[in-house]
């Protein structure tokens, strides 16, 4: 029934904000992380490797707040609440920084209260050393085959004339995906000159279908430090920002 869809609900967030508020004691320090194009599979092989001295937890910002403490007054741990709670004025800077080069909108990036635990990210509690921690997550970086949607790093353009790369069987389904294509002699050849994708604009399902095909990968999954608490100091990752731009609500 409806009620208990609410009730497992209500119990699971409640579960998650005990299993993070149990790690936050356990672990020397906590930093958010956001990425860009995730990969579940990577991204496992990569928790796999950390697990004996590191947990991460992804899932609703919000929820992962309210474990953490929004203020001095409910915070788990001293300071802690920093990572929930940060001035938004303070971090506009940060956002052209870190985020506008994903062709993010602030709106994506901080919630009303400038929280750092907004949109694409995470928690990483570990035991690791803080210059290990930063090398771990500075050269973690994987290229694959970007998606729909993805913004293209570079323009692609198919000449016009015969291509090699591809088989007679596959003439359908590249005409489907808007190539001006025809077989001339049981070669897939180009009518005219065909744009894959312009630099800085969205992929079209079909662009990205195109891309695959050739080869080429336009996505990077990478993670990003934003921030590092531990019970000594705070610290954010970038030039220009220092522990004074946070405020206590």
């Amino acid at each position: 029934s409806l009620s208990k869809t609410k009730k497992k609900g209500k119990e699971h967030k409640e579960s998650i904000v005990n299993a993070i508020r149990e790690a936050a004691e356990d672990y020397n320090s906590i930093y958010v992380f956001s990425f860009e194009n995730m990969r579940n599979l990577k991204f496992k092989e990569f928790r796999e490797k950390l697990k004996p001295t590191s947990r991460f937890f992804l899932g609703s910002n919000k929820v992962m707040q309210v474990a953490l403490g929004r203020s001095v007054s409910d915070e788990i741990r001293p300071g802690l609440y920093k990572v929930s709670k940060v001035d938004y004025g303070s971090f506009f800077n940060y956002y052209f920084i870190v985020f506008r080069r994903q062709s993010r909108p602030a709106c994506e990036v901080f919630d009303s209260t400038g929280s750092l635990l907004r949109g694409d990210a995470g928690l990483f509690l570990t035991n690791m050393p803080r210059d290990e921690v930063e090398s771990c997550f500075n050269k973690f970086e994987e290229n694959d085959f970007a998606r729909t949607g993805t913004i293209a790093t570079e323009k692609v353009e198919l000449l016009e004339g015969p291509l090699d790369q591809f088989t007679h069987e596959m003439e359908p389904f590249l005409r489907k995906q808007g190539m001006p294509v025809r077989l001339n002699k049981g070669v897939v050849e180009l009518v005219s000159d065909f744009v894959v994708c312009e630099e800085g604009k969205p992929l079209s399902p079909e662009s990205a279908r195109i891309l695959r095909l050739l080869g080429i990968k336009m996505a990077t999954f990478r993670l990003n430090l934003i921030c590092r608490w531990s019970p000594e100091d705070f610290e954010l990752y970038k030039e220009g920002l220092d522990e004074s731009d946070v405020e206590c609500a």
